[in-house]
């Protein structure tokens, strides 16, 4: 396991803006991703396995950090997390035999050193991005053939784009000998605009066009629509889910110097009702519901729903 801390963390309220969207792909007949979305805790989960096997472990994986998470509710603690990712991998063990597992990656808001920090997690190869005064950067390192690869210098970050084993991951969860996650502790600044994906956008879009999509887009929902586009023109060869969380500091509203884009006023009346395509099967825990899709049907198996693949809140 890594640990990785920074220092000073906020003690001033802050407010979560946010977005997400999930999208079957191309050439996939089915969306194994699953994504989390609560007050505190954002997560993407890309599962493996094929029919049956991956959408599984991807379920019981958010569905297991919803759960918890909703239990201890505003006082999360980094260790419950930790918890929480062990929990989940003995439950897809149990389910799906060792045949099927997922990676994982997010962020959620806890409480350790009397304030509150981003923790970041990953296993496997979904990530998380910051955008944070203006630098942007992967906080996720990937657990992979070609990272590995990159680390000790025979490839560099554009050639394992584009490797024939750039899918092949080290670590899972609920499959394999190693599922330990990666933890880092970052202190949340007012503007930062963090993003979680799957490896069906990192695949078919540069880390340098995420930035400018970060940068230029004004609400996270529209750059998470804008993103799973051009996964889609470059290809869109794997399912593809993206969520974006912004910070904002509610005592310096009027006054705050932004990193991340402020939204427009017509944006301020986004809906905060769960979408998911209707085409792409794909599943979204809200609050600790979870919303499934029939993809023959292209309705609602549970929940609220639209047809239009994405979601917002505030």
């Amino acid at each position: 396991m890594t640990l990785e801390t920074t220092e000073d963390a906020p003690q001033r309220p802050f407010r979560l803006n946010y977005g997400f969207g999930s999208h079957r792909g191309l050439r996939r007949q089915l969306n194994e991703d699953s994504l989390v979305v609560t007050g505190n805790l954002f997560a993407v989960a890309d599962g493996m396995g094929g029919h049956e096997a991956g959408e599984v472990a991807s379920r019981i994986c958010v569905e297991t950090l919803a759960t918890g998470v909703k239990e201890v509710r505003n006082d999360l603690t980094a260790d419950e997390l930790q918890q929480l990712m062990v929990t989940a991998d003995d439950a897809i063990r149990r389910v799906g035999g060792s045949r099927a597992g997922t990676t994982l990656a997010g962020v959620a808001i806890v409480r350790e050193l009397q304030g509150l920090y981003w923790m970041v997690f990953n296993v496997g190869d979904s990530r998380t991005y910051r955008l944070s005064e203006g630098e942007f950067a992967q906080i996720s390192v990937d657990h992979s053939e070609v990272q590995e690869m990159v680390d000790e210098g025979y490839l560099s970050a554009e050639e394992a784009r584009h490797h024939p084993r750039r899918h092949v991951i080290t670590r899972a969860l609920g499959t394999g000998e190693a599922s330990e996650a990666d933890f880092w502790m970052l202190s949340v600044h007012d503007g930062d605009r963090l993003m979680i994906c799957s490896d069906g956008l990192t695949s078919e879009v540069s880390d340098e066009d995420i930035r400018r999509q970060l940068a230029d887009r004004h609400s996270p929902q529209d750059a998470v629509d804008a993103l799973i586009r051009m996964a889609l023109d470059g290809g869109g060869r794997d399912n593809i889910t993206v969520i974006v969380v912004d910070v904002e500091d509610t005592d310096a509203e009027g006054e705050r110097v932004t990193t991340s884009p402020r939204p427009d006023d017509e944006d301020e009346h986004q809906t905060t009702r769960p979408r998911i395509d209707g085409g792409s099967g794909g599943r979204l825990v809200n609050g600790g519901r979870v919303f499934g899709m029939d993809p023959d049907a292209g309705s609602a198996a549970d929940g609220p729903t639209g047809s239009d693949g994405r979601g917002d809140g505030r």
